[in-house]
């Protein structure tokens, strides 16, 4: 449950880097979030299609952290967090990003920061 909410705590965090447990939990956590709003939101009387209150300030709630966790995924393997704009290039920047949010960082330190698997530091040491 930590690896999800991790993100949420660094909400503005662009710099720095993420690793992929962080960016696919987070992914995972919005996901079922976003399940849960679209059946609360059915329940209300909304379309299944359509968005109703719920699903729609659930998805504003993480647009933010889902652009910086991106963003500081995209730094771990080395590129700059504007590759996110991929996003509107359709079927090709997708599969692009999908392989590139797969990959493995870089190890050590990179430009954007040090390394988020070796340098030390626990989740524990993150949360507390």
């Amino acid at each position: 449950m930590e690896w999800m909410i991790l993100p949420l705590k660094r909400y503005f965090e662009f710099g720095g880097r993420s690793r992929r447990m962080e960016f696919w939990m987070f992914t995972l956590f919005t996901t079922l979030a976003t399940i849960a709003a679209a059946f609360a939101d059915t329940l209300l009387g909304y379309a299944f299609e359509d968005t109703g209150p719920i699903g729609g300030a659930v998805s504003l709630a993480f647009l933010i952290p889902s652009v910086s966790v991106g963003a500081r995924r995209l730094h771990d393997i080395g590129r700059s967090g504007w590759w996110q704009l991929l996003l509107f290039v359709i079927i090709i920047g997708w599969i692009v990003l999908l392989v590139w949010f797969c990959t493995d960082g870089e190890s050590g330190e990179n430009r954007f920061g040090p390394d988020p698997k070796g340098d030390g530091q626990s989740l524990r040491d993150v949360f507390s």
